[in-house]
């Protein structure tokens, strides 16, 4: 079990699977990435909204990957433990003209500074905003060629800005190409589900994964084991599955639908039991509402629900 540091630059913005690996690592090892905020840098604690508008948007995300994983093939499944993620001291969030989930309200550009201190910021006084920090974009590379930018999520992970990814999280993405081909970035250091405005706290981060691979065990989507680490809150330790839709309605369909499957696969429900259950047990999330075209809907249920078990 090898343990390997990963600068940030040169940071990709693109998926595609033709980028040539950073750093190759086997099953049970450990890297250490350095990730820029997504801005890739571009903004600083000091900087004016004014100067934010002439930013490189074609920058963003700034992605650190990819990484190789040996022996992982298609029709395997890749999990990342996340051990760690850290913040740098500060972050940032905006408006932007014609982005966001209330765009047509909120069309005047804006740009925020947050201090961030230890496991909350004041900064936004008089409220006290716990940090949970956590990548908003994980990802293996897609299964197609050509070149795509990264704000779409998919079955592929990628911009999913599930806010449960912090430390002592787990999550299991389909591999789709020969070494997955993994990416992460975009850290945030504390988002509210939906991340309306098009930010959460954007913040530089020190990121710590594991890597684990489950051979010939075919996944149609992610699926995030969510942490038991402080500050604890209705998201706090559960098995969540991820869609992501154009359409918000098919994307919470696909979640719930998905859901049923795992009980019945995993848990041995019928599929009528494990419908009632997601019924009165399983919480319907949008995780982000501002990645058009595409929304993501989290279906969740605790663990303290159903027995304890091992997903692979």
């Amino acid at each position: 079990m090898a343990e390997f540091m990963l600068s940030a630059e040169p940071t990709h913005s693109r998926w595609n699977r033709a980028l040539e690996p950073r750093l190759r690592v086997a099953p049970g090892d450990t890297v250490q990435l350095e990730c820029l905020d997504s801005s890739g840098a571009q903004v600083h604690p000091a900087m004016t909204v004014a100067d934010f508008l002439n930013i490189d948007r074609g920058r963003i995300h700034a992605l650190t990957g990819p990484i190789f994983v040996e022996s992982s093939e298609p029709g395997d499944v890749l999990q990342i433990d996340v051990l760690e993620v850290a913040h740098q001291g500060w972050g940032w969030s905006s408006v932007i003209t014609g982005l966001g989930f209330l765009k047509e309200r909120f069309a005047e550009p804006y740009l925020f500074h947050w201090r961030l201190e230890g496991a909350e910021t004041r900064s936004l006084a008089p409220a006290v905003v716990p940090l949970r920090p956590f990548c908003g974009v994980m990802g293996v590379a897609r299964g197609e060629d050509g070149v795509f930018r990264t704000r779409p999520p998919g079955i592929f992970g990628g911009n999913m800005d599930v806010r449960e990814l912090c430390a002592g999280a787990t999550l299991y993405l389909p591999v789709l190409n020969r070494g997955a081909l993994f990416s992460a970035g975009d850290a945030h250091a504390a988002q509210g589900d939906g991340e309306v405005c098009i930010n959460g706290i954007e913040c530089p981060a020190h990121v710590t994964l594991r890597f684990q691979l489950h051979k010939k065990r075919p996944l149609p989507g992610p699926i995030v084991e969510s942490s038991t680490s402080p500050p604890r809150d209705a998201g706090s330790d559960a098995w969540i599955v991820v869609e992501s839709s154009p359409d918000v309605i098919a994307a919470a369909r696909a979640a719930t639908s998905r859901m049923i499957d795992l009980l019945a696969d995993r848990w041995g429900f019928d599929e009528v039991h494990a419908y009632l259950l997601c019924s009165v047990a399983m919480h319907l999330r949008l995780s982000q509402v501002v990645n058009e075209p595409m929304f993501t809907v989290s279906a969740a249920i605790p663990k303290q629900v159903l027995p304890a078990r091992k997903l692979f």
